[in-house]
């Protein structure tokens, strides 16, 4: 029996992909959404019709539907937006198990020949990111950014339902977080200003007020580093909070990870299969090294470097290939970190900090450690390390008001994500990466 489709083209959609998908046999449906692929068997014609929900299968047949929908159906091109109207039917061959038999079909905007092609991509190395914007459409890469959302939902429900209040902080600041070295500098009505390298200043500032807060913005490096886990523009989770040593923060980012790694293993596991990647649930607590334990590895894997120093890029890989699972690299130097850390009372050389480390060659995740309240300690830091005293003023004022212990930490969503899916390049995880080379698109 041939089903009519409707006079005129639909101007919404009843169901999504995903909805669609999950309908009864026999459920009539109208979808909106993008041809992935075309293709015909005998008298069939087939396409995959995306809507960032999912795909699903439509299958359109000469006589049952119009001939203007039959020829719009012969005539579209990939990636062109399409609006199908049909019923739902069961196809185990089908992507999903499900298919669409058209009753109409309209082309809403019909695409030009696609421009990513294999010897497009193999022509030049930077081909898909020179095509960001297109490649973006791709399943590899929109299963990426799926599972990156996911990670940060995660982190916002995590920190909400422990008690912490989100809060933001200005991304144009007078003094550096990290150092001077890595900020990118801005002429801010014809002062010196820069980009933040991290929202933790502005964190303490709001424990006297709110007592355990978390934020998620972006952070700007200008570290002129072309490895394959730096951007120069990136976003992170971050956390701070009051009456909290070094022990409740290691914690705090054990079972952040955790929260992490749950929602994604139970939300994205088809995404992680359309990378092909196999990620094992890592249990806590997570192991810890000392930093000079983790010096002795890499000095054994041909990587040294003079104690003090942080670890370079290429022993911690090294070393984080031989864990299974994310890791603490604990007690680092002074001399290795920023001038607001504590120090051991046992030894004021090393510092109550820690680097997470991710598992299988990926390094670096997060960086946490227990913050200087005293104003004594803190203001005698700031003078031994030659630091520009008044750029600090505020943030040395604040020890002056009740300032407890307290401690926090910073992870990076793309270094998270990159982990978790398995990228080779930091590039991947990110929508559109800014990288020292690479600004558009």
């Amino acid at each position: 029996m041939t089903v009519q489709q409707s006079s005129s083209r639909p101007n919404s959609r009843t169901h999504s992909v995903a909805q669609a998908l999950a309908a009864a046999p026999g459920t009539s449906v109208i979808i909106m959404g993008w041809v992935a692929t075309k293709s015909s068997i005998g008298g069939i014609k087939f396409a995959t019709i995306r809507d960032g929900s999912g795909y699903i299968q439509i299958a359109c047949k000469k006589d049952r539907v119009p001939p203007e929908s039959f020829a719009d159906f012969e005539t579209v091109t990939k990636e062109s937006a399409v609006a199908v109207e049909g019923i739902v039917r069961e196809d185990k061959r089908a992507l999903g198990g499900k298919e669409i038999s058209v009753t109409g079909f309209w082309i809403i905007s019909l695409a030009e020949d696609w421009p990513i092609t294999r010897s497009a991509v193999k022509s030049h190395s930077s081909f898909l990111y020179d095509k960001r914007h297109l490649a973006i459409r791709g399943r590899k890469t929109s299963a990426v950014i799926r599972v990156r959302a996911e990670i940060i939902y995660a982190a916002f429900d995590y920190f909400v339902k422990n008690g912490f209040t989100l809060i933001s902080a200005p991304s144009i600041v007078q003094n550096a977080v990290e150092g001077g070295s890595t900020l990118f500098e801005i002429n801010y009505f014809e002062k010196k200003a820069y980009l933040s390298q991290s929202a933790q200043f502005y964190e303490e500032a709001s424990l006297a007020a709110l007592g355990k807060v978390f934020i998620f913005q972006p952070a700007f490096r200008a570290e002129k580093s072309k490895t394959s886990k730096h951007l120069t523009e990136f976003w992170m989770i971050e956390a701070e909070q009051a009456f909290a040593d070094q022990d409740d923060n290691i914690r705090l980012q054990e079972n952040l990870v955790k929260s992490m790694a749950e929602r994604v293993l139970a939300n994205r596991s088809e995404d992680l299969k359309t990378l092909g990647r196999s990620f094992k649930f890592p249990e806590v607590p997570f192991p810890r090294i000392t930093y000079d334990e983790a010096r002795e590895i890499s000095i054994k894997k041909g990587v040294p470097f003079e104690w003090g120093e942080d670890l370079p890029t290429e022993g911690e890989r090294l070393i984080s290939k031989e864990f299974e699972v994310p890791f603490f690299v604990t007690g680092y130097p002074l001399t290795a970190r920023a001038f607001y850390h504590m120090t051991e009372e046992t030894n004021d050389k090393i510092t109550k900090s820690a680097d997470l480390i991710a598992p299988e060659g990926y390094g670096e995740i997060a960086t946490g450690g227990q913050r200087i309240h005293d104003f004594a300690q803190m203001s005698e830091r700031i003078q031994k390390q030659d630091l520009p005293t008044e750029s600090f003023e505020w943030y040395l004022e604040l020890r002056k008001y009740g300032m407890p212990e307290h401690s926090g930490f910073g992870i990076g969503a793309e270094r998270t994500t990159r982990w978790i899916c398995g990228l080779k390049h930091i590039r991947a995880a990110s929508l559109f990466p800014r990288t020292i080379t690479r600004v558009s698109p």
